[in-house]
């Protein structure tokens, strides 16, 4: 296919004389080395009283010049701080945008594809705010294939299958479904607890010093005993640090579950949560060495991002007012 370029007079003057000779719109781009849609295109847009002129069209195009430039920018200093400083919270662009059309603020609503053009416009002039995308603008890696999936854990004792699970989890119209995992530290030096609930995105997080079954379990019931009114079940892998799930299950009154071994998209919002805690610390981060404020801050950001799924809502929204989720979830 040939690359898009914009026509010049020389282009037009033979668009017109070809034209003329009834030459096809496909022959007509094969010469001038340009998409056929290119040159139908220019002829709709630029002909007068239904024929088309050369110097009348290049008067035309350089007229929707000129009124481009003369057009305002929504991209104003206000409008680029405010994205500036959304970017460096770790919102992405899609998040703003959709934030600023879902809301009425004194800003306008903008693209993001306009603010992805700011971020790598301001890569071009030596600056860092493509940084601040996610994987900083780099692409996802496929999984691997040498990984061996005849490999298995020992299963945890009393666990219950996902298979059993309510089906009304699947659904995601309520709050109060939670999927647990562990997120580990280099050369295991500590780790992560993190718990998400479903419905609403919202994410709590716990740092231990060791993934012990006792550990992990003290600190689930700590954290989400706060909101047990809003913990139902639980939902996790087959990790022995979750082997007291009985017992934190008991005391937060919630049923528990296990995705079957190696099957990570049963836990897709879990593993997703996990990559975005990532973010903030990478795989060599060794979780001995940061502190509960550092991990509570980054809980703090990530639930109050707005997100698609909730029609830019945040997390702390839906979870705080769950009637919130019914419309969302009927529409999805």
């Amino acid at each position: 296919m040939a690359a898009y370029r914009h026509l010049g007079l020389d282009d037009r003057i033979q668009i017109q004389v070809l034209t003329k000779r009834g030459i096809s719109d496909a022959e007509i781009a094969r010469d001038l080395k340009v998409h056929r849609s290119t040159v139908g295109r220019e002829r709709r847009r630029n002909k007068v009283d239904g024929k088309y002129y050369y110097h009348q069209a290049q008067a035309c195009a350089e007229k929707r010049q000129r009124d481009r430039k003369r057009r305002p920018s929504k991209l104003t200093p206000a409008m680029i701080a405010f994205v500036e400083e959304k970017l460096h919270l770790g919102w992405s662009p899609e998040q703003i945008g959709g934030w600023l059309k879902h809301r009425q603020t004194e800003l306008a609503s903008v693209s993001y594809e306009r603010i992805y053009w700011h971020v790598w416009r301001n890569k071009i002039d030596g600056g860092h705010l493509y940084r601040q995308l996610r994987r900083g603008g780099r692409r996802y890696r496929r999984f691997g294939s040498r990984f061996d999936f005849t490999r298995r854990k020992a299963p945890v004792a009393g666990r219950v299958d996902i298979g059993q699970r309510p089906s009304i989890v699947e659904e995601k119209s309520r709050v109060g479904d939670w999927e647990l995992d562990t997120i580990v530290g280099s050369q295991r030096k500590g780790a992560l607890v993190s718990m998400v609930e479903r419905g609403s995105k919202f994410v709590r997080l716990a740092l231990v010093a060791e993934s012990k079954s006792d550990v992990v379990a003290n600190v689930i019931e700590a954290r989400l005993s706060k909101d047990i009114d809003k913990v139902l079940t639980l939902t996790m892998d087959n990790g022995a640090e979750f082997a007291r799930h009985k017992i934190f299950g008991a005391a937060l009154d919630a049923d528990t579950f296990f995705a079957k071994p190696y099957h990570a998209w049963e836990r897709g919002l879990n593993e997703h949560t996990n990559g975005l805690v990532r973010e903030y610390f990478p795989k060599s981060t060794d979780f001995t060495a940061i502190s509960q404020d550092e991990v509570h801050r980054v809980e703090q950001l990530l639930n109050n991002r707005p997100r698609a799924v909730l029609a830019f809502r945040t997390p702390l929204e839906v979870f705080s007012n769950p009637q919130l989720l019914k419309p969302v979830a009927l529409a999805t």
